[in-house]
Order: structure tokens, then C-alpha cells, then sequence
């Protein structure tokens, strides 16, 4: 059964839309497809799969799991080393969130520069 819509994009609000991109891009190894200078997207190119970064000057990120500012919505990211992916992302600007909810260990919590949430997840 067919739905109403198709999904095209997940968007995040960001203080700058182009070095966002340049982060998601290395991490999801996603080129950047389109450029303006309060619009940038990556796409995996071969799906509709694409995020999207829009500029959002007045920025305030997250502060979960503080209730004030909630995440509202998060990317679950599979990995097959965790402690290899880590080392990555913390390497191109990501920040080990201070709160790791996992307890079997199979996740962890970071930050993009922007500060919006994001999860290392082993399949």
C-alpha cells in the first residue's frame, strides 16, 4: 500500500549550514550535492536518502537529556568497531556526549558541531 508522500529529506537547523554538510559528509562518506548559502545537502547519490542543513542564525542546540531543550530528533549511525568509529568522529569535530544511556554498551552518544545529537550504534 502506497503512502501519501515520499520521504525526501531529514533537515537540521544550524548556525552554518556548509561546514555542517562538511562533517555529515565525512562521517557518512556522502558527498555534498547542493550548495547555497543557507542550504547545504549530502546524499548518499544513489536513493532519495539525503540530509539536509539549513541556516538557522539564532541557533540554540539541544541540551538532552535536560527537558529545556529537548533533541526532538536524533541519527541512529551503524558502525562495526565502536571504539574504531569513535576515534573517527571525534577526529573530524564530533564531541563525546557527557550522558551514555547504553547499558549493554552497544551505543554511544555524541555531538555534532552544531551540537545536535547523534548515536554510534554496533549492528
Amino acid at each position: 500500500m502506497g503512502g501519501i508522500a515520499e520521504f525526501r529529506s531529514i533537515v537540521l537547523d544550524c548556525p552554518d549550514p556548509k561546514a555542517l554538510a562538511e562533517f555529515y559528509s565525512e562521517l557518512l562518506g556522502w558527498p555534498i550535492t547542493s550548495v547555497e548559502h543557507d542550504w547545504v545537502v549530502v546524499s548518499d547519490g544513489g536513493s532519495p536518502r539525503r540530509l539536509a542543513f539549513q541556516l538557522a542564525a539564532d541557533h540554540r542546540p539541544p541540551t538532552w537529556p535536560d527537558a529545556e531543550r529537548p533533541q526532538q530528533l536524533h541519527l541512529d549511525l551503524t558502525v562495526t568497531d565502536l571504539d574504531e568509529a569513535e576515534r573517527r568522529v571525534l577526529k573530524i569535530g564530533a564531541r563525546k556526549h557527557d550522558h551514555q544511556p547504553s547499558e549493554e554498551g552497544d551505543f554511544r552518544v555524541y555531538l555534532d558541531p552544531a551540537g545536535h545529537p547523534f548515536c554510534l550504534c554496533v549492528d
